[in-house]
């Protein structure tokens, strides 16, 4: 086991640095996610979720949970509403809706993993069609180190791995897993980590056969090659591409630092992009030291100070915020904007997505999604890289202040 964890760890390629140790959007989401799926829990109890996936508050939350790299590419298709096998059924049975509104509130508000176990056996009894064990993707945005993720790939990789056969769509063999699962990592602690993302990774990467052991090798030779050999170059083309997004996005937050400054705001840069660069000039260096802002709770600052860039004025009240988009996160970057203005609550400060070029159309269709447009507190425009990689400079010398934006953004 030590030795396959070790394979795992030292490909630069696999799951565990490319989502779950270098993945600033992964610890992002967290939180933006548990704030969305309060949105879902509140609507239940109202009586104003209405009765499909699509438009929906769910929506938004799997959705943020589909952005995490490869593990969760999928995770929102058990929710989508299939009228015709009347799955999941919790959007037109009131009474399967409440349940797993229920079900979603004392997971949410748990103090212990005992409690989520008897509301998982709960729900379980109630045998809601449709509705089975890839709520536990959910679970684990809101415990990490008490669930693991759960999909097609991952009960593979665990099958293997242990010479199991447990089912993909059965609560038993999820909890099942999870006991084997946890008394694992526990062995191998020091060698992964407590949050189960990085062993619930391991089991995508056997799962997926890219990390080939001896029970899964006849599966691997058996496979085209082709496709092996295809999904292999998808993999080291993502790594590729995430290099250049990372690129584009710290000159973004360079250029929108330097403007900010030159119209006479204090700039602050998410904190943990401090120690990137961008023309061998840590984005730091644009940056106040620290990010104190007044009447914030505590669990709102963190969030916030993990915004791309933020201006603030010399009284140190924010007057924008911004975040810039990459391929997967633009639902948890408007999540977090969204964040910041209901703990502002003025109605009067302006937000911006920074978005690449050729994402301006899935900009514009995503900001217009019910979910986005019913965001009363969040103004929101958005900037495209070529208008201020182009027009920075002329703004730094002409700008007076915030309103030269209406330059270069637009609005939906």
């Amino acid at each position: 086991m030590e030795n396959i964890i070790q394979e795992y760890k030292q490909d630069e390629e696999s799951t565990y640095h490319t989502w779950f140790l270098n993945n600033d959007e992964r610890l992002k989401a967290f939180r933006s996610i548990r704030k969305s799926l309060t949105k879902v829990i509140v609507e239940i109890e109202s009586g104003t979720f209405g009765n499909d996936f699509k438009g929906s508050s769910l929506e938004t939350v799997l959705s943020a949970i589909s952005e995490q790299k490869q593990v969760f590419d999928g995770a929102a298709h058990a929710f989508y509403w299939k009228p015709k096998l009347r799955i999941p059924d919790i959007y037109e049975n009131e009474s399967n809706k409440r349940a797993f509104g229920r079900f979603l509130k004392v997971c949410m508000e748990a103090m212990n993993e005992e409690q989520i176990l008897s509301e998982i056996r709960k729900l379980n009894g109630l045998n809601i069609k449709g509705l089975g064990p890839a709520t536990a993707n959910i679970l684990y945005f809101l415990h990490p180190t008490w669930f693991p993720p759960f999909n097609t790939a991952i009960v593979k990789g665990f099958n293997v791995l242990f010479s199991k056969k447990k089912k993909l769509g059965s609560w038993d063999s999820y909890l099942e897993m999870r006991e084997i699962i946890i008394a694992k990592n526990n062995n191998h602690r020091y060698s992964l980590s407590k949050d189960l993302g990085a062993f619930a990774g391991l089991l995508f990467e056997i799962g997926s056969n890219r990390l080939v052991l001896e029970n899964n090798a006849l599966n691997f030779l058996e496979i085209d090659k082709e496709k092996i050999h295809k999904a292999l170059n998808k993999r080291h083309k993502e790594v590729q591409e995430d290099e250049k997004e990372e690129s584009a996005h710290s000159e973004m937050q360079y250029y929108l630092a330097k403007l900010g400054q030159s119209l006479g705001y204090r700039v602050w840069i998410a904190r943990n992009d401090h120690k990137r660069a961008w023309g061998n000039q840590p984005l730091g260096e644009w940056s106040i030291k620290d990010l104190k802002l007044d009447k914030f709770p505590e669990a709102v600052l963190d969030t916030v100070s993990l915004i791309d860039v933020l201006w603030l004025d010399q009284a140190n009240n924010i007057v924008s915020g911004f975040e810039v988009e990459k391929s997967t996160s633009i639902y948890s970057g408007i999540l977090r904007l969204n964040d910041l203005a209901l703990s502002l609550n003025t109605g009067k400060n302006q937000f911006y997505l920074v978005a690449p070029d050729h994402r301006e159309k899935e900009i514009r269709a995503q900001l217009l999604r019910p979910s986005f447009q019913n965001l009363e507190t969040l103004n929101i425009s958005y900037i495209l890289f070529k208008d201020l990689r182009c027009d920075c400079d002329a703004m730094c010398k002409f700008g007076n202040d915030i309103s030269v934006l209406h330059k270069i953004c637009k609005t939906v």
